[in-house]
């Protein structure tokens, strides 16, 4: 389905199209970045916290961690400063691309097994779906941002993958 090598350059462009995402906002006021912009989290600052928790979360999953929301807590609001929430993407970054670099093509066979926050219900699901959830769900939010961005007067990059680097 996929393979180690999609992950890596998925992993690239992850962090490729974050940093053009913060880039974007620096230019920002703090006031403008946590302003309801009438998105699925509200704001810029709240949904790019959303993003960096679920990656966190997913990952935590694919290391073979059952039970990571007793350690990942969800927040929207936090970091609310913008210096932690930078910093907290780079760390966050840095965690997939070396995941992604460590993988071989047989650690994407298999299921994944966790428990949601709540405990009550085992959940077991493809290895190779839950990749590609972790991608996609990047991707998706990090499309929300590029709206609110460009929509407050910011000029993040294209996000074609083909113009990866």
């Amino acid at each position: 389905m996929i393979s180690a090598g999609y992950c890596r350059l998925m992993a690239r462009y992850n962090t490729w199209q974050n940093a053009s995402l913060v880039t974007a906002a620096d230019g920002l006021t703090d006031e403008d970045r946590w302003k309801d912009r009438g998105a699925f989290f509200q704001s810029i600052a709240a949904t790019l916290n959303h993003l960096c928790w679920a990656d966190a979360l997913i990952l935590e999953r694919l290391k073979g961690n059952e039970r990571p929301e007793r350690t990942i807590q969800h927040s929207l609001s936090d970091p609310s400063n913008w210096d932690a929430f930078k910093a907290l993407r780079l760390q966050r970054n840095e965690e997939i691309e070396e995941w992604a670099a460590r993988l071989l093509d047989a650690d994407l066979n298999g299921s994944l097994v966790w428990y949601p926050g709540d405990g009550s219900t085992r959940i077991e699901k493809p290895k190779a779906i839950c990749v590609i959830q972790l991608f996609n769900h990047q991707t998706h939010h990090r499309g929300q941002v590029h709206s609110m961005l460009t929509a407050a007067g910011a000029k993040p990059e294209p996000t074609d993958l083909q113009m990866l680097a």
